[in-house]
């Protein structure tokens, strides 16, 4: 018998892509794919279960399939059609205690895979330059889809230690781009006008959906030789880019806003459907983040096919034309630059 697998957060176009590619991989005998409403995307050769994983059903489908590996990927800063942040922190949260609830129950889980998020350091003034798995955050977040993060991991810590039988395997990803990107970070990039924290330049890095999707795969099979796919794990594109760079890419103008103004234009854009906007989005918009991913290659041994500016040009490339050219950005901001140098030099 192959390996039954159950996928949460199936209605999503990640879920689906993930469902579609995991019921090819070796191995996998049935998927069974979830979630509180029927997806508009094919499952492939996936069998659909319409259940509220907040729901005690949860466990009822674990044991009526016998499940034996769950990949939980219902854990996103965006609400699913009309639900607004209420519904989507209870699903983040009282979803997850359910789901590791049925989990524990259930003899036949072997193997336990969570979409995370870097969001889990937080954003602050006095971080270190590059995060890894063991760093202490300087401030923890305090709101919105990042707390979320930090209260769903520390569930799962709770449930590896309840049931040390259970490969458990955390996935801290990065912002995920691409073509069909859904995050808060993306739609504040699809904005036609980027407000920015004036005087600030964050470092940010980015996942590409298809790397999230290759890289679930791997963490809910077998670990490959010389490999171990349990523990904890930042996932993330080499390289970084600057919020300038990225707006400079997208050809939108940016408008910059004293630090106390900021929160007012997050309430603005939640108004307007920015869904979270929320002040641990400022932060990361005024500080960055920056994580190592040492771990995710030589322990975890998954090497990503998309390095951060080539996720972010798959996004743009999606994204159209912006008010401004990004041929005319890069031009003009060269020529700005070569001026200002020459006056340096002349000015000595």
């Amino acid at each position: 018998m192959g390996k039954v697998v159950l996928v949460t957060g199936a209605a999503r176009q990640l879920g689906g892509r993930f469902v579609r590619r995991v019921g090819r991989a070796p191995g996998v005998d049935r998927v069974i794919a979830v979630d509180a409403v029927p997806p508009e995307h094919d499952l492939g050769g996936a069998e659909f279960v319409r259940v509220d994983i907040r729901r005690p059903a949860i466990g009822r489908v674990l044991a009526e399939h016998a499940v034996d590996t769950v990949v939980h990927m219902d854990v996103t800063g965006t609400p699913l059609g009309t639900g607004g942040r209420a519904a989507v922190k209870e699903t983040n949260v009282i979803g997850t205690m359910q789901l590791l609830g049925a989990c524990q129950k259930s003899p036949a889980v072997r193997r336990l895979v969570v979409k995370s998020s870097t969001s889990v350091y937080g954003s602050a003034p006095r971080d270190p330059a590059v995060f890894t798995e063991t760093t202490v955050p300087k401030s923890l977040p305090s709101g919105g889809f990042a707390k979320d993060t930090v209260e769903v991991e520390g569930y799962v810590r709770g449930f590896a230690r309840r049931r040390p039988d259970v490969a458990v395997c955390v996935l801290r990803f990065a912002n995920i781009l691409g073509a069909s990107a859904d995050s808060p970070l993306a739609e504040y990039l699809s904005l036609p006008v980027l407000p920015t924290v004036f005087g600030y330049d964050p470092r940010l890095q980015f996942v590409h959906e298809d790397d999230v999707v290759e890289v679930l795969l791997l963490a809910s099979d077998e670990p490959r030789r010389a490999t171990l796919n349990s523990g904890t794990f930042n996932v993330a594109g080499d390289g970084v880019l600057l919020l300038s760079q990225c707006s400079r890419r997208l050809g939108r103008p940016t408008v910059p806003v004293p630090l106390p103004a900021v929160n007012w234009v997050g309430t603005a854009l939640r108004t307007v459907g920015v869904s979270d906007f929320s002040p641990e989005q400022i932060r990361l918009l005024t500080h960055g983040r920056v994580v190592s991913t040492v771990q995710m290659r030589e322990t975890l041994g998954f090497e990503p096919a998309y390095t951060t500016a080539e996720a972010f040009a798959d996004f743009a490339r999606g994204q159209g034309d912006g008010l401004l050219p990004p041929e005319t950005v890069a031009r003009t901001v060269d020529r700005l630059s070569t001026l200002v140098s020459k006056e340096l030099i002349r000015h000595g």
